[in-house]
């Protein structure tokens, strides 16, 4: 006998809501690399994060406003300097989201396989 699948996990709608300012910043290919650098990199100024690169520190700083609106970086003065740092927490709970809706095609799977088993 199979195993049954257990109840379907469903996001509510606020995690949904919150989550979709998450992944529509991070729909942007420039706006993920950042992520991405400072992920690897801890807090950083703008000189360095277009270090290496054709973007204008006009256009990061405009891509950085996104991700703070977003939640998943925010800004420290130190100094005469302001270095960004990224919200691993809010990082993570893009994450989760992810794997409810992970855990979700899993559960439509094995009931997929069941009905076709039976």
């Amino acid at each position: 006998m199979s195993p049954r699948p257990s109840a379907p996990v469903k996001l509510k709608k606020p995690a949904l809501k919150n989550s979709a300012s998450i992944f529509a910043a991070l729909g942007d290919e420039t706006r993920l690399r950042l992520v991405t650098v400072l992920c690897a990199g801890g807090a950083m100024s703008i000189v360095q994060l277009t270090s290496g690169t054709e973007i204008t520190r006009q256009a990061v700083t405009k891509h950085l406003q996104v991700l703070a609106g977003a939640g998943l970086v925010h800004d420290l003065k130190v100094g005469r300097e302001r270095l960004w740092e990224l919200e691993r927490a809010r990082l993570e709970e893009g994450r989760r989201s992810l794997d409810a809706i992970a855990q979700q095609w899993d559960q439509a799977l094995m009931r997929l396989k069941l009905a076709v088993e039976d």
